[in-house]
Protein backbone atom coordinates (compact mmCIF):
# COMPACT_ATOMS: atom_id res chain seq x y z
CA UNK A 1 0.00 0.00 0.00
CA UNK A 2 1.28 3.44 -0.97
CA UNK A 3 0.55 6.90 0.46
CA UNK A 4 0.41 9.75 -2.07
CA UNK A 5 0.47 13.43 -1.18
CA UNK A 6 -0.58 16.05 -3.72
CA UNK A 7 0.26 19.69 -2.98
CA UNK A 8 -1.58 22.86 -3.92
CA UNK A 9 0.07 23.24 -7.33
CA UNK A 10 -1.12 19.76 -8.35
CA UNK A 11 -4.81 20.59 -7.71
CA UNK A 12 -4.83 24.29 -8.62
CA UNK A 13 -7.57 24.05 -11.28
CA UNK A 14 -9.80 21.62 -13.14
CA UNK A 15 -7.08 20.47 -15.55
CA UNK A 16 -4.73 19.81 -12.63
CA UNK A 17 -7.36 17.70 -10.86
CA UNK A 18 -7.83 15.69 -14.05
CA UNK A 19 -4.05 15.21 -14.15
CA UNK A 20 -4.09 13.79 -10.60
CA UNK A 21 -6.51 11.19 -11.90
CA UNK A 22 -4.08 10.34 -14.70
CA UNK A 23 -1.22 9.95 -12.22
CA UNK A 24 -3.32 7.60 -10.10
CA UNK A 25 -4.17 5.53 -13.16
CA UNK A 26 -0.46 4.77 -13.58
CA UNK A 27 -0.69 2.81 -10.34
CA UNK A 28 -3.92 0.94 -11.11
CA UNK A 29 -5.25 -1.39 -9.78
CA UNK A 30 -3.59 -0.48 -6.46
CA UNK A 31 -5.67 1.05 -3.68
CA UNK A 32 -3.94 4.20 -2.48
CA UNK A 33 -4.15 6.52 0.51
CA UNK A 34 -4.19 10.06 -0.88
CA UNK A 35 -3.49 13.28 1.03
CA UNK A 36 -4.39 16.58 -0.63
CA UNK A 37 -3.52 20.20 0.13
CA UNK A 38 -5.64 23.27 -0.56
CA UNK A 39 -5.79 24.47 -4.17
CA UNK A 40 -2.85 26.73 -5.03
CA UNK A 41 -2.85 30.06 -3.15
CA UNK A 42 -6.12 29.26 -1.35
CA UNK A 43 -4.51 29.05 2.10
CA UNK A 44 -2.98 32.51 1.63
CA UNK A 45 -6.37 33.87 0.55
CA UNK A 46 -8.19 32.43 3.57
CA UNK A 47 -5.44 33.69 5.89
CA UNK A 48 -5.98 37.20 4.53
CA UNK A 49 -9.75 36.82 4.81
CA UNK A 50 -9.51 35.58 8.39
CA UNK A 51 -7.20 38.42 9.36
CA UNK A 52 -9.60 41.00 7.92
CA UNK A 53 -12.69 39.40 9.46
CA UNK A 54 -11.10 39.11 12.90
CA UNK A 55 -10.05 42.77 12.81
CA UNK A 56 -13.54 43.89 11.77
CA UNK A 57 -12.39 44.95 8.29
CA UNK A 58 -14.17 44.21 4.98
CA UNK A 59 -13.63 40.61 3.88
CA UNK A 60 -16.56 39.65 1.65
CA UNK A 61 -14.59 40.33 -1.55
CA UNK A 62 -12.14 37.60 -0.57
CA UNK A 63 -15.01 35.23 0.12
CA UNK A 64 -16.66 35.96 -3.21
CA UNK A 65 -13.43 35.29 -5.09
CA UNK A 66 -12.83 32.06 -3.14
CA UNK A 67 -16.36 30.82 -3.78
CA UNK A 68 -16.27 31.71 -7.46
CA UNK A 69 -12.96 29.93 -8.10
CA UNK A 70 -14.05 26.68 -6.44
CA UNK A 71 -17.54 26.72 -7.94
CA UNK A 72 -16.04 27.36 -11.37
CA UNK A 73 -13.72 24.37 -10.90
CA UNK A 74 -16.72 22.22 -9.96
CA UNK A 75 -18.55 23.43 -13.06
CA UNK A 76 -15.61 22.63 -15.35
CA UNK A 77 -15.42 19.13 -13.84
CA UNK A 78 -19.20 18.65 -14.25
CA UNK A 79 -19.65 18.10 -10.52
CA UNK A 80 -22.57 18.85 -8.22
CA UNK A 81 -21.91 22.19 -6.52
CA UNK A 82 -23.92 21.55 -3.36
CA UNK A 83 -20.97 20.29 -1.27
CA UNK A 84 -18.84 23.30 -2.24
CA UNK A 85 -21.69 25.69 -1.44
CA UNK A 86 -22.20 24.03 1.94
CA UNK A 87 -18.49 24.30 2.82
CA UNK A 88 -18.40 27.97 1.77
CA UNK A 89 -21.43 28.61 4.00
CA UNK A 90 -19.72 26.84 6.92
CA UNK A 91 -16.56 28.90 6.41
CA UNK A 92 -18.59 32.10 6.36
CA UNK A 93 -20.31 31.02 9.59
CA UNK A 94 -16.99 30.30 11.32
CA UNK A 95 -15.53 33.64 10.24
CA UNK A 96 -18.45 35.39 11.94
CA UNK A 97 -19.20 33.19 14.93
CA UNK A 98 -15.73 32.34 16.26
CA UNK A 99 -14.43 35.89 16.65
CA UNK A 100 -14.53 35.60 20.45
CA UNK A 101 -11.69 33.04 20.31
CA UNK A 102 -7.99 34.00 20.51
CA UNK A 103 -6.76 34.65 16.97
CA UNK A 104 -4.59 31.53 16.64
CA UNK A 105 -7.55 29.35 17.61
CA UNK A 106 -9.79 31.34 15.26
CA UNK A 107 -7.24 30.75 12.48
CA UNK A 108 -7.51 27.00 12.99
CA UNK A 109 -11.31 27.08 12.63
CA UNK A 110 -11.17 28.93 9.28
CA UNK A 111 -7.99 28.21 7.31
CA UNK A 112 -8.54 24.38 7.08
CA UNK A 113 -11.45 25.01 4.71
CA UNK A 114 -8.94 25.22 1.86
CA UNK A 115 -8.19 21.51 2.28
CA UNK A 116 -11.84 20.65 2.90
CA UNK A 117 -12.79 22.27 -0.41
CA UNK A 118 -10.02 20.72 -2.51
CA UNK A 119 -10.58 17.23 -1.08
CA UNK A 120 -14.31 17.48 -1.81
CA UNK A 121 -13.60 18.39 -5.44
CA UNK A 122 -10.97 15.70 -5.98
CA UNK A 123 -13.00 12.99 -4.26
CA UNK A 124 -16.10 13.75 -6.30
CA UNK A 125 -14.14 13.82 -9.57
CA UNK A 126 -12.40 10.50 -8.88
CA UNK A 127 -15.73 8.88 -7.97
CA UNK A 128 -17.37 10.23 -11.12
CA UNK A 129 -14.54 8.96 -13.31
CA UNK A 130 -14.29 5.34 -12.30
CA UNK A 131 -11.86 5.53 -9.38
CA UNK A 132 -13.82 4.51 -6.25
CA UNK A 133 -12.71 6.75 -3.40
CA UNK A 134 -13.71 7.11 0.25
CA UNK A 135 -13.29 10.61 1.65
CA UNK A 136 -12.28 10.56 5.34
CA UNK A 137 -11.99 13.66 7.52
CA UNK A 138 -8.42 14.28 8.65
CA UNK A 139 -9.82 15.69 11.88
CA UNK A 140 -11.10 12.20 12.70
CA UNK A 141 -7.69 10.65 12.00
CA UNK A 142 -5.12 12.99 13.57
CA UNK A 143 -5.51 13.64 17.29
CA UNK A 144 -3.53 16.65 18.55
CA UNK A 145 -3.01 18.92 21.50
CA UNK A 146 -4.31 22.51 21.42
CA UNK A 147 -1.18 24.29 20.28
CA UNK A 148 -3.10 26.31 17.72
CA UNK A 149 -1.45 26.73 14.29
CA UNK A 150 1.33 24.25 15.12
CA UNK A 151 -0.29 21.38 16.95
CA UNK A 152 1.60 18.40 18.34
CA UNK A 153 0.21 15.08 17.14
CA UNK A 154 -0.69 12.39 19.67
CA UNK A 155 0.91 9.57 17.69
CA UNK A 156 -0.53 6.68 19.69
CA UNK A 157 -4.12 7.93 19.51
CA UNK A 158 -3.72 8.93 15.85
CA UNK A 159 -2.32 5.55 14.83
CA UNK A 160 -5.31 3.82 16.46
CA UNK A 161 -7.78 6.13 14.68
CA UNK A 162 -6.02 5.74 11.31
CA UNK A 163 -5.91 1.96 11.47
CA UNK A 164 -9.53 1.75 12.63
CA UNK A 165 -10.89 3.89 9.79
CA UNK A 166 -8.48 3.71 6.85
CA UNK A 167 -7.84 -0.04 6.65
CA UNK A 168 -11.55 -1.03 6.29
CA UNK A 169 -12.14 1.81 3.82
CA UNK A 170 -9.33 0.58 1.55
CA UNK A 171 -11.41 -2.51 0.82
CA UNK A 172 -13.67 -0.26 -1.30
CA UNK A 173 -10.97 1.60 -3.26
CA UNK A 174 -8.77 4.63 -2.67
CA UNK A 175 -8.91 6.60 0.60
CA UNK A 176 -8.63 10.38 0.38
CA UNK A 177 -8.10 12.80 3.25
CA UNK A 178 -6.86 16.31 3.90
CA UNK A 179 -3.36 17.33 4.83
CA UNK A 180 -2.49 20.00 7.43
CA UNK A 181 -5.58 19.37 9.60
CA UNK A 182 -6.05 17.68 12.97
CA UNK A 183 -8.49 18.02 15.83
CA UNK A 184 -8.09 18.79 19.51
CA UNK A 185 -11.69 17.89 20.27
CA UNK A 186 -14.88 17.24 18.35
CA UNK A 187 -15.51 20.98 18.41
CA UNK A 188 -12.20 22.45 17.28
CA UNK A 189 -9.87 21.93 14.34
CA UNK A 190 -6.12 22.31 14.75
CA UNK A 191 -3.45 22.77 12.08
CA UNK A 192 0.04 21.30 11.84
CA UNK A 193 1.88 24.39 10.58
CA UNK A 194 2.17 25.73 7.04
CA UNK A 195 3.01 23.05 4.46
CA UNK A 196 2.03 20.45 7.09
CA UNK A 197 0.39 18.14 4.53
CA UNK A 198 3.71 16.33 3.98
CA UNK A 199 3.73 15.54 7.69
CA UNK A 200 0.18 14.20 7.47
CA UNK A 201 1.32 11.85 4.73
CA UNK A 202 4.26 10.65 6.81
CA UNK A 203 2.03 9.91 9.82
CA UNK A 204 -0.37 7.92 7.65
CA UNK A 205 2.50 5.96 6.08
CA UNK A 206 3.90 5.20 9.54
CA UNK A 207 0.54 4.13 10.96
CA UNK A 208 -0.27 1.89 7.98
CA UNK A 209 3.22 0.40 7.47
CA UNK A 210 3.11 1.67 3.90
CA UNK A 211 5.69 0.62 1.36
CA UNK A 212 6.44 4.29 0.77
CA UNK A 213 5.28 7.90 0.79
CA UNK A 214 5.14 9.66 -2.58
CA UNK A 215 5.12 13.48 -2.55
CA UNK A 216 4.08 14.88 -5.94
CA UNK A 217 5.62 18.28 -6.76
CA UNK A 218 5.96 20.62 -9.74
CA UNK A 219 9.71 19.88 -9.83
CA UNK A 220 11.37 16.64 -10.88
CA UNK A 221 12.51 15.80 -7.35
CA UNK A 222 14.83 17.22 -4.69
CA UNK A 223 17.28 19.57 -6.40
CA UNK A 224 20.55 21.03 -5.15
CA UNK A 225 18.77 24.35 -4.76
CA UNK A 226 15.52 26.14 -5.54
CA UNK A 227 15.53 26.69 -9.34
CA UNK A 228 13.57 29.91 -8.78
CA UNK A 229 16.54 31.31 -6.84
CA UNK A 230 19.61 29.60 -8.31
CA UNK A 231 20.65 28.57 -11.81
CA UNK A 232 22.09 25.22 -12.92
CA UNK A 233 20.60 23.16 -10.13
CA UNK A 234 20.83 19.37 -10.47
CA UNK A 235 18.64 16.48 -9.30
CA UNK A 236 19.62 14.54 -6.17
CA UNK A 237 18.46 11.03 -7.09
CA UNK A 238 19.14 9.65 -3.59
CA UNK A 239 19.30 11.15 -0.13
CA UNK A 240 19.76 9.58 3.27
CA UNK A 241 17.22 10.37 5.96
CA UNK A 242 19.97 12.22 7.81
CA UNK A 243 20.79 14.45 4.84
CA UNK A 244 17.12 15.18 4.18
CA UNK A 245 16.59 16.17 7.83
CA UNK A 246 19.59 18.51 7.65
CA UNK A 247 18.28 20.17 4.48
CA UNK A 248 14.76 20.68 5.81
CA UNK A 249 16.04 21.93 9.17
CA UNK A 250 17.94 24.69 7.38
CA UNK A 251 14.87 25.68 5.38
CA UNK A 252 14.63 23.59 2.20
CA UNK A 253 10.93 23.81 1.38
CA UNK A 254 10.62 20.81 -0.93
CA UNK A 255 9.89 18.61 2.14
CA UNK A 256 8.26 19.67 5.42
CA UNK A 257 10.80 19.43 8.30
CA UNK A 258 8.72 17.00 10.38
CA UNK A 259 8.14 14.57 7.52
CA UNK A 260 11.26 12.44 7.79
CA UNK A 261 11.15 11.20 11.39
CA UNK A 262 7.94 9.09 11.22
CA UNK A 263 9.27 7.47 8.04
CA UNK A 264 12.74 6.85 9.40
CA UNK A 265 11.35 5.09 12.49
CA UNK A 266 10.02 2.32 10.22
CA UNK A 267 12.51 2.74 7.37
CA UNK A 268 9.76 3.73 4.94
CA UNK A 269 11.21 5.39 1.83
CA UNK A 270 10.10 8.83 0.69
CA UNK A 271 9.76 9.41 -3.06
CA UNK A 272 9.65 12.97 -4.39
CA UNK A 273 8.29 12.95 -7.94
CA UNK A 274 6.90 15.38 -10.52
CA UNK A 275 3.16 15.27 -11.25
CA UNK A 276 4.06 16.85 -14.60
CA UNK A 277 6.43 13.98 -15.48
CA UNK A 278 5.15 11.14 -13.27
CA UNK A 279 7.21 8.47 -15.04
CA UNK A 280 10.45 10.25 -14.10
CA UNK A 281 12.81 8.77 -11.54
CA UNK A 282 12.63 11.63 -9.05
CA UNK A 283 14.34 11.44 -5.68
CA UNK A 284 14.22 8.66 -3.10
CA UNK A 285 15.01 9.37 0.56
CA UNK A 286 15.85 6.21 2.46
CA UNK A 287 18.17 4.68 5.02
CA UNK A 288 21.77 4.87 3.92
CA UNK A 289 24.54 3.69 6.22
CA UNK A 290 27.25 4.53 3.69
CA UNK A 291 28.57 8.09 3.71
CA UNK A 292 28.01 9.66 0.30
CA UNK A 293 29.78 12.47 -1.50
CA UNK A 294 27.05 15.05 -2.04
CA UNK A 295 27.39 18.11 -4.28
CA UNK A 296 26.92 21.56 -2.72
CA UNK A 297 23.28 22.01 -1.68
CA UNK A 298 21.93 25.57 -1.39
CA UNK A 299 19.09 26.69 0.88
CA UNK A 300 17.92 30.31 0.92
CA UNK A 301 15.57 31.76 3.53
CA UNK A 302 14.37 35.25 2.69
CA UNK A 303 12.83 37.97 4.88
CA UNK A 304 15.11 37.42 7.84
CA UNK A 305 15.91 39.59 10.87
CA UNK A 306 19.14 39.56 12.88
CA UNK A 307 18.66 40.28 16.59
CA UNK A 308 21.66 41.17 18.72
CA UNK A 309 20.87 40.68 22.42
CA UNK A 310 23.31 42.15 24.94
CA UNK A 311 23.45 42.02 28.72
CA UNK A 312 22.74 45.43 30.25
CA UNK A 313 25.26 45.14 33.09
CA UNK A 314 28.17 43.88 30.94
CA UNK A 315 27.98 40.47 32.59
CA UNK A 316 29.01 37.48 30.51
CA UNK A 317 26.43 35.69 28.37
CA UNK A 318 26.49 32.57 30.52
CA UNK A 319 24.16 29.58 30.98
CA UNK A 320 21.75 31.46 33.23
CA UNK A 321 21.20 34.13 30.57
CA UNK A 322 20.97 31.58 27.77
CA UNK A 323 18.35 29.59 29.65
CA UNK A 324 16.28 32.73 30.17
CA UNK A 325 16.59 33.71 26.50
CA UNK A 326 15.63 30.28 25.20
CA UNK A 327 12.56 30.32 27.43
CA UNK A 328 11.47 33.72 26.05
CA UNK A 329 11.88 32.56 22.45
CA UNK A 330 9.94 29.38 23.21
CA UNK A 331 7.10 31.25 24.92
CA UNK A 332 6.73 33.52 21.88
CA UNK A 333 7.05 30.58 19.46
CA UNK A 334 9.84 32.20 17.48
CA UNK A 335 12.18 29.68 15.86
CA UNK A 336 15.89 30.50 15.82
CA UNK A 337 17.40 29.84 12.38
CA UNK A 338 20.99 30.77 13.29
CA UNK A 339 22.60 31.46 16.65
CA UNK A 340 25.99 32.70 17.73
CA UNK A 341 27.27 33.68 21.18
CA UNK A 342 29.94 36.16 22.22
CA UNK A 343 31.20 37.28 25.59
CA UNK A 344 28.42 39.78 26.26
CA UNK A 345 25.89 39.09 23.53
CA UNK A 346 23.83 36.58 21.62
CA UNK A 347 23.05 37.02 17.92
CA UNK A 348 20.13 35.17 16.34
CA UNK A 349 18.65 35.09 12.86
CA UNK A 350 14.85 34.61 12.78
CA UNK A 351 12.00 34.91 10.30
CA UNK A 352 10.82 38.52 10.10
CA UNK A 353 7.20 38.21 11.26
CA UNK A 354 6.29 41.61 12.80
CA UNK A 355 3.33 40.35 14.85
CA UNK A 356 5.63 37.84 16.57
CA UNK A 357 8.78 39.96 16.82
CA UNK A 358 7.18 43.00 18.48
CA UNK A 359 6.10 41.16 21.67
CA UNK A 360 9.34 39.15 21.59
CA UNK A 361 11.45 42.33 21.56
CA UNK A 362 9.38 43.77 24.40
CA UNK A 363 9.94 40.65 26.52
CA UNK A 364 13.67 40.58 25.76
CA UNK A 365 14.08 44.28 26.49
CA UNK A 366 13.03 43.84 30.12
CA UNK A 367 16.46 42.39 30.93
CA UNK A 368 18.56 42.86 27.78
CA UNK A 369 19.46 45.46 25.20
CA UNK A 370 18.17 44.45 21.76
CA UNK A 371 19.25 45.78 18.35
CA UNK A 372 17.88 44.59 15.03
CA UNK A 373 18.83 44.35 11.37
CA UNK A 374 16.09 43.54 8.85
CA UNK A 375 15.92 42.98 5.11
CA UNK A 376 18.28 40.01 5.27
CA UNK A 377 18.60 36.58 3.69
CA UNK A 378 19.96 33.47 5.36
CA UNK A 379 22.03 31.41 2.94
CA UNK A 380 22.96 27.87 3.95
CA UNK A 381 25.34 25.75 1.89
CA UNK A 382 25.69 22.07 2.72
CA UNK A 383 28.92 20.44 1.44
CA UNK A 384 30.33 23.84 0.50
CA UNK A 385 33.55 24.65 -1.31
CA UNK A 386 35.30 27.96 -1.84
CA UNK A 387 34.41 28.21 -5.53
CA UNK A 388 30.70 27.98 -4.76
CA UNK A 389 30.95 30.49 -1.91
CA UNK A 390 32.79 33.02 -4.07
CA UNK A 391 30.15 32.72 -6.78
CA UNK A 392 27.25 33.10 -4.35
CA UNK A 393 28.64 35.97 -2.32
CA UNK A 394 29.97 38.24 -5.05
CA UNK A 395 30.60 41.60 -3.35
CA UNK A 396 28.25 41.00 -0.43
CA UNK A 397 29.69 40.90 3.05
CA UNK A 398 27.92 38.61 5.56
CA UNK A 399 26.70 40.23 8.77
CA UNK A 400 27.09 36.87 10.51
CA UNK A 401 28.79 33.62 9.48
CA UNK A 402 28.76 30.20 11.10
CA UNK A 403 30.74 27.30 9.70
CA UNK A 404 31.16 23.60 10.46
CA UNK A 405 32.87 20.82 8.51
CA UNK A 406 29.89 20.29 6.21
CA UNK A 407 27.72 23.41 6.50
CA UNK A 408 28.14 27.16 6.31
CA UNK A 409 25.42 29.68 7.12
CA UNK A 410 25.58 33.38 6.32
CA UNK A 411 23.20 36.22 7.12
CA UNK A 412 23.43 38.50 4.11
CA UNK A 413 21.92 41.77 2.90
CA UNK A 414 18.98 41.04 0.62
Amino acid sequence: MKVFKFGGASVCDADSIRNVGRVLQLFAPEKLVIVVSAMGKTTNAIEQMAGKAYAGLPWEAYMQQLAESHLQTAHELNLDKQTIERLIANLRSNLVNYKDLPFDQYYDQTVPFGELLSSALLSAWLQANGQPTTLLAAGDLLVTDKTWREATVDMEASIMAIQKQVIPALANGHVLTQGFIGKYSSAFYTTLGREGSDYTGAILAHALDAEGLWIWKDVQGVLTGDPKEFSDMSLLEELSYYEAIEMTYYGATVIHPKTIQPLRMKQIPLHVRSFLQPEGKGTVVHMDHVERAYPPVLVLKKNQALLSITTRDYSFMVEEHLSQLYRIFSEHRVRINLLQTAALSLSVCVDFIPEKLKPLREALSVHFKVTENTGLQLLTVRHYNQEVLDRLLGNREPLLTQKSRHTIQMALPD
